[in-house]
């Protein structure tokens, strides 16, 4: 294997991280990467000796095929079936023996599900600049190469990507306190059907989404408030009586709760908490996006 290659292969795990901050999904991600390093090798042999830094040029360049692909992506998404949310990424620790080496590179990410699901309101252009920028240390002068902006305009765009992350109350992994207790709690409370339980650790204005795909059966629309939201869970439970719940770690370090009907995956649900009670919930029941959890 010749240097260049070795370089190339340290820096997919950061490739992948990129890619799939930026578009949400494993299958994208590891797409986007894949076209990156196919440009990188159709550069004419002369004009690829120049690249003294390959790692820096693909980041770049994986940035740019992500952004492109971000683009129709982000109109699609207004015409999916029912909500669409981000692929959930196993934490370290969980074991995945159907994963490819790609997909553990992902893991590295220590992005919170919460901030995955906030990015979705951010317009490509500001998703990337804020990846780029908060993620991955880049300074304006190289994130203006992506997204073909002036820096002072890439600026302008981070700082209106920080106020949409605010007001959507993200952390960037399992840094609000008590986060671990209250899942733990709820994923108990949802297994035995308590619905008194889980209305006490819901705030008042909960709101609950659920990706199914179209595949199968999940809320097309989000659940508000804690009566209702208790009042599906329980009724989730009443129709599955025979699953599984286990308590499992997501890539941004927070606590998730996997359902299993059998051998297979039925759901996994992932909580936002904010000043001690969960604000949001995420269900993912869409099979395309739980592969890795199989």
């Amino acid at each position: 294997m010749t240097a260049e290659l070795l370089d190339i292969d340290s820096e997919r795990p950061r490739l992948l991280g990129l890619a799939y901050q930026m578009l949400g999904t494993v299958a994208d991600a590891e797409d986007a990467v894949q076209e990156a390093v196919s440009r990188f090798y159709a550069l004419p042999e002369q004009e690829r000796a120049t690249v003294h830094r390959p790692g820096a040029w693909l980041m770049r360049t994986t940035g740019r095929v992500a952004l492109d692909v971000l683009k129709p992506a982000h109109r699609k998404r207004e015409l999916y079936v029912g909500e669409w949310l981000p692929e959930p990424i196993p934490g370290r620790g969980e074991e995945l023996d159907d994963a490819s080496p790609e997909s553990y590179a992902v893991l590295q990410t220590e992005v919170s599900y919460g901030l995955m699901v906030v990015l979705e309101r951010l317009s490509p252009a500001e998703r990337a600049v804020f990846v780029l920028r908060e993620s991955f240390g880049l300074g304006f002068s190289e994130i203006s190469e992506v997204v073909l902006r002036s820096p002072g305009a890439c600026r302008q765009l981070a700082s209106e990507a920080r106020k949409k992350i605010q007001a959507g109350k993200a952390t960037r992994g399992s840094e609000e306190d008590g986060h671990t207790d209250l899942v733990r709690a709820f994923a108990q409370a949802c297994a035995t059907g308590d619905i008194a339980e889980l209305t006490r650790l819901l705030d008042p204005s909960v709101e609950l989404r659920s990706d199914g795909g179209g595949i199968v059966s999940a809320a097309r629309r989000p659940v508000i408030t804690a009566e209702n939201v208790a009042k599906m869970l329980v009724g989730l439970r009443q129709k599955f009586p025979e699953a599984g719940v286990e308590l499992v770690t997501l890539a941004g370090g927070e606590q998730g709760a996997l359902f299993r009907l059998g051998e297979e995956v039925g759901g996994l649900l992932a909580c936002g908490v904010v000043e001690g009670a969960i604000e949001q919930v995420w269900i993912m029941r869409n099979p395309e996006k739980l592969r890795l959890w199989q």
